[in-house]
């Protein structure tokens, strides 16, 4: 790629344009980037450039001799190449990604032409330009800095002037999105820790993150860009995630937990009601039946075995914790427990339907690895239907194992197979 940059400030220019990346890509003969003094083509001793205005007005007009004789040199040394030449005009289109891209795939030689003043005669305009490109709508001195952030721009896309296509396909702009959050280390700096996911070294959930993030940030800081978008299904599931996770509570206090009254009873039962209904949603067979009943709160509330999650006053979430070893446990299958008792058992937990995505999940998984070690037990089982997967993440997300099956019969005529987790908490 060839860009010739008609201006007054040549040695300027090429301070910049010859440093860093397109420096070095200049030096390997990638790029061919000439700064061309405008002053060096006129006609007069004083290399006068600008004249008054036809017409009166403020400020002075670069003259169209000047410029077109540095063209015509530009172009008879260019000869068989592609060319295009712009102007960097206030009055030009916006310089875009997409142009950036096109100017690239279809030419070979970019003339930039660069005004000052109060611009350049319209004459030259008329008879030499191909097109006008502007940075945005505001009016800089001169067209220097514009040509610069073009040239920069197009040539950070020819083949072999960045180490690989993907560090620029994968930039704000490229697919009409902005890009994603960047981290490096350290892993903690100020109070502030870079994302989990970033760390996990799982490259499916890393592209997974990085993707709704890139449409989180488009939603928000440019919407004008977001309403052209084309999504695909995929991409409008993650909207529609984004959306949701937003339109969640956020807590501004620590959850607790306390044991449960009888008159929880109420909250309780409308906790399970809506996770019946998540459940189904979600074609789960499990809790489809009449399990679990207000009988059985009741019994486990009198056992002193069932504890209510609150924020600020609110029922966030219910758990039945129990010393009691699980008979069903040791019929299990496909593998076998790691713990010895004593060890607790967590049963019938839920979240509250509007607490959901707040981290009240982890506050109820703490709380029962807390009450555990309180009681003296060192471990933690449980069990969850296979297609539980919220469940399942749950559980693995604080370091719980799978441990093999089991036939879980409190549900006659739903599907009983369970797939049990353990926990070995360590002093």
């Amino acid at each position: 790629m060839r860009i010739d940059i008609l201006t007054l400030f040549p040695d300027s220019m090429r301070a910049v344009l010859g440093e860093s990346i397109l420096g070095r890509a200049a030096a390997r003969g990638i790029l061919d980037i000439r700064c061309r003094q405008i002053r060096d083509y006129t006609e007069n001793r004083q290399k006068q450039v600008d004249d008054y205005p036809y017409g009166g007005g403020w400020g002075q007009v670069m003259m169209a001799q000047p410029l077109k004789s540095c063209l015509d040199d530009v172009m008879r040394d260019a000869s068989g190449l592609r060319s295009r030449v712009i102007y960097l005009s206030p009055q030009g289109q916006p310089f875009t990604q997409a142009k950036a891209r096109q100017l690239q795939a279809d030419y070979d030689h970019l003339v930039l032409v660069c005004g000052h003043y109060e611009g350049v005669d319209e004459r030259f305009i008329e008879a030499c330009v191909d097109e006008e490109l502007s940075l945005g709508d505001f009016v800089l001195t001169g067209g220097e800095i514009a040509a610069m952030a073009v040239a920069d721009c197009v040539c950070r896309m020819v083949p072999g002037v960045l180490a690989d296509e993907a560090c620029y396909t994968g930039e704000s702009h490229w697919d009409g999105l902005l890009e994603y959050p960047q981290y490096t280390r350290p892993e903690t700096w100020e109070g502030r820790a870079v994302p989990e996911v970033l760390r996990g070294g799982n490259h499916a959930e890393i592209a997974e993150w990085r993707r709704r993030q890139s449409l989180a940030r488009t939603m928000d800081k440019r919407p004008d860009l977001f309403e052209k978008l084309e999504l695909d299904a995929d991409d409008r599931r993650r909207v529609e995630a984004i959306r949701r996770d937003r339109a969640r509570r956020r807590l501004t206090s620590p959850l607790t937990y306390r044991p449960a009254a009888e008159a929880d009873l109420p909250d309780i039962l409308e906790i399970v009601r809506q996770a019946k209904d998540g459940l189904r949603r979600n074609r789960v067979d499990q809790w489809q039946g009449n399990y679990p009943t207000a009988d059985l709160f009741r019994a486990d509330i009198a056992a002193g075995a069932c504890y209510v999650l609150e924020y600020e006053g609110e029922t966030a979430g219910v758990f039945v914790l129990t010393n009691d070893p699980e008979p069903e446990y040791d019929a299990i299958t496909d593998g076998r427990w790691r713990s010895a008792p004593p060890y607790c058992v967590l049963h019938r937990s839920a979240i509250r339907a509007d607490f959901r995505g707040t981290g009240a999940a982890d506050a109820l998984i703490r709380a029962v690895e807390e009450l555990t070690a309180r009681r003296g037990g060192t471990a933690v089982r449980v069990d969850t239907h296979r297609k539980n997967k919220s469940m399942r993440a749950l559980l693995l997300r604080h370091g719980y194992r799978f441990c093999g099956n089991v036939l879980v019969e409190s549900e006659p005529g739903h599907d009983p197979r369970r797939q049990c987790f353990e926990k070995i908490l360590h002093p």
